[in-house]
C-alpha cells in the first residue's frame, strides 16, 4: 500500500511538472539597472523577500509598484499566482504615461512551516510578453536563533544554504538576486570575497557585519555565450581575513518537501557544503529571443517530442538503463540544442543532432541505476534549445527500481 500510495504522489507530481513545462511563455526581459520591461513599463523591484516569518503570523502581503514609461496608456491585464497559496490584486484602470499602479500579492501562510518561492506571472498590454515577479521567505514554527536558522557557517558567517538559485537568464542580459547572510556571533565580522567566477560580482548591504545581525548578499551574473543551461558561479568567503571550511549543523525543522520529491534522482553539487569553501549560485541561461519579429518567429525552429516522458519500468538495482526519445521540427528553420542537462550524473545523453525543417531528431539516453534507492525513480532531462516556443525542453525517465 505504501509503494502504491508513492506512486501515486510521483505520477501526480510528473503530470503537474508536465503540465507547467509545456507551452511556457516567453518572459519579458528588463533592464538589471532599473527593471524596466519592454521600454514601457518599469517595477520598483521584480523580488519580494520576506524573510524569516511564523506561521502564528497568519497572510503576509507586498505590494509591487509598477510606472509607465511608456508614451501611451498602459494596463494591467492580469496577474496570474503559481499556486492557490497567493491572492493577487491590482490596478485595473489604464496608466496614463508618468503614472503608477500596484500589484498586491498576498502570501496566505497557511501550508505549514517551510521555506516558499512563488511566482506572480503579469500581463500587461505592453510589452506582449509577461513579467515573472517572486515572492520568497521562510515560514516557521517558533521564533528560532541566528543559529538554528543560518545553519551553514564560514566562522560566524552563516548562510542558510551555499547552493543558491540564481533563477532564469537570456543572453545579452544580467540577473541579480539577494540572500539574507547572518553573523551568528558576539563580534562584527569582515567579509570579502575571492576567486570569484567571470559573469559574478557580489557585495554586502553592509560589511563589518555587527554581531547577531543580518545583512543581504547581493549577486549580480552577467550572460555570455559561452554558457547555456544550467551553470554554477562560485565565490570564496574570506571572513576576517581567513579562507575556511563550511560546517553544517542539523536544522531544528524538519523542511517538508513537496509531495513525490523524494523520488527525484538529483546529485548534490561536490563543490558545495561540508568541510567546502565555497558558495555557489547557478542560473538557468537561455536564448534571448525578446527582439525577434513576428516575420523571424514565424520561420523559427519548433520542436515536438513524440513522447515527454519514458518509462523503463520495473527494473533491478545495477541495471543500465537505455532509451530514445524523438524530436521533430515543425518549424520552418534547423532546430538545435545547445546543452542538454541532467540533475544526475548516472545519466548520460547522446546522438542528437541538428534536425533540418520537417525532420526528426533522435536522442539516446543511457541511465545506471546502480546507486539509486529502491522504489519510484523520476530523473529529468533539461535541453536549452534554440527555439522561441520551447527555449527550455523538458524531458523525463521514469521507472521503479527493484
Amino acid at each position: 500500500m505504501k509503494g502504491t500510495m508513492r506512486k501515486s504522489l510521483i505520477h501526480t507530481f510528473l503530470i503537474s511538472l508536465l503540465a507547467a513545462v509545456s507551452g511556457l511563455p516567453a518572459v519579458a526581459q528588463g533592464s538589471a539597472a532599473d527593471n524596466v520591461f519592454g521600454g514601457v513599463v518599469r517595477l520598483d523591484k521584480t523580488v519580494h523577500d520576506f524573510g524569516d516569518i511564523l506561521v502564528t503570523d497568519g497572510p503576509v502581503s507586498c505590494t509591487f509598484t509598477a510606472t509607465n514609461v511608456g508614451d501611451k496608456p498602459l494596463v494591467i491585464y492580469n496577474v496570474v499566482s503559481s499556486c492557490g497559496c497567493t491572492d493577487v490584486e491590482w490596478t485595473r484602470q489604464p496608466l496614463k504615461p508618468g503614472e503608477k499602479g500596484v500589484i498586491k500579492a498576498t502570501y496566505k501562510n497557511d501550508e505549514g512551516a517551510y521555506p516558499f518561492d512563488k511566482n506572480l506571472t503579469v500581463y500587461f498590454s505592453e510589452p506582449k510578453q509577461p513579467v515573472i515577479l517572486r515572492l520568497r521567505g521562510e515560514s516557521h514554527k517558533k521564533k528560532m536563533s541566528l543559529k538554528e536558522m543560518y545553519t551553514v557557517r564560514f566562522g560566524d558567517l552563516g548562510f542558510k544554504t551555499v547552493d543558491i538559485k540564481g533563477g532564469n537568464l537570456s543572453q545579452g542580459q544580467q540577473r541579480s538576486g539577494e540572500v539574507t547572510v547572518a553573523n551568528v556571533g558576539s563580534k562584527p565580522v569582515s567579509v570579502k570575497f575571492e576567486d570569484v567566477s567571470d559573469g559574478l560580482s557580489v557585495k554586502l548591504s553592509q560589511n563589518p557585519i555587527p554581531a547577531g545581525t543580518t545583512a543581504k548578499l547581493t549577486y549580480t551574473i552577467t550572460s555570455d555565450r559561452d554558457h547555456w543551461g544550467k551553470n554554477y558561479y562560485y565565490a570564496t568567503p574570506v571572513v576576517d581575513g581567513k579562507v575556511l571550511k563550511a560546517v553544517v549543523s542539523p536544522s531544528s525543522e524538519q523542511r517538508r518537501e513537496e509531495a513525490g520529491t523524494e523520488a527525484i534522482v538529483a546529485d548534490p553539487n561536490p563543490l558545495l557544503g561540508a568541510g567546502k569553501s565555497r558558495i555557489g549560485i547557478y542560473t538557468i541561461t537561455k536564448e534571448d529571443f525578446s527582439s525577434m519579429t513576428k516575420e523571424q518567429r514565424d520561420a523559427a525552429p519548433v520542436p515536438v517530442a513524440a513522447e515527454s516522458s519514458f518509462s523503463f519500468g520495473k527494473v533491478k538495482s545495477g541495471t543500465k538503463v537505455k532509451g530514445v526519445f524523438e524530436i521533430s521540427n515543425k518549424g520552418k528553420s534547423p532546430f538545435k540544442v545547445y546543452k542538454i542537462d541532467s540533475e544526475s550524473s548516472k545519466l548520460t545523453a547522446s546522438g542528437f543532432k541538428d534536425v533540418a525543417p520537417g525532420g526528426k531528431g533522435r536522442l539516446e539516453v543511457s541511465l545506471d541505476t546502480s546507486t539509486f534507492p529502491k522504489g519510484e525513480c523520476l530523473v529529468i532531462l533539461t535541453l536549452t534549445t534554440n527555439s522561441p516556443s520551447r527555449p527550455i525542453m523538458n524531458l523525463f525517465l521514469t521507472g521503479w527500481i527493484e
